[in-house]
């Protein structure tokens, strides 16, 4: 048992345990795996709730488990789409908390892309316009930044 104020352990989750969010986060490692090819895979984390009659809470975290923001909640994702969004953000969250950089960057003008619905399909889209430096676009569909060849690449 633990006492009241004890840190709890995480734990790394394994591979089917939230299939939802594995399906998703195997999504956004393929655009990590582009925009900064020096970090290993994001991961999951499990958490044990303070509360025994509360699920656990389950993290987006880097692959030295250090992880930032909100939780996962395991009856949240009703679909592919919704959980692919909820682990977007996580996984924008703990990435760009934890290096300290925006991620990811559009190649054509250097800013921070955010996730959003373009036609029913979550991408990555970039400000540009609003910053006056051209034109806001979708960049690709999140988990599609490799699709775009060498000029989609962006340095750390």
């Amino acid at each position: 048992m633990r006492a009241l104020f004890d840190s709890p352990e995480p734990r790394r989750v394994s591979p089917g345990e939230y299939p939802m969010w594995d399906r998703a986060l195997a999504l956004l490692n393929r655009d990590l795996a582009v925009t900064l090819p020096q970090q290993e895979p994001l991961q999951l984390l499990g958490l044990p709730p303070y509360d025994a009659s509360e699920p656990e809470n389950v993290y987006v975290a880097m692959a030295n488990g250090e992880w930032h923001g909100n939780c996962l909640y395991p009856s949240s994702p009703g679909s592919l789409a919704s959980a692919l969004a909820i682990v977007a953000d996580a996984a924008q969250e703990t990435v760009t908390e934890r290096l300290w950089q925006a991620w990811p960057l559009c190649a054509e003008h250097g800013l921070g892309m955010h996730p959003r619905d373009a036609d029913g399909q979550l991408s990555w889209w970039c400000a540009g316009e609003q910053l006056r430096r051209g034109p806001a676009h979708i960049r690709a569909a999140v988990g599609a930044l490799d699709t775009l060849g060498e000029s989609s690449r962006t340095q750390s």
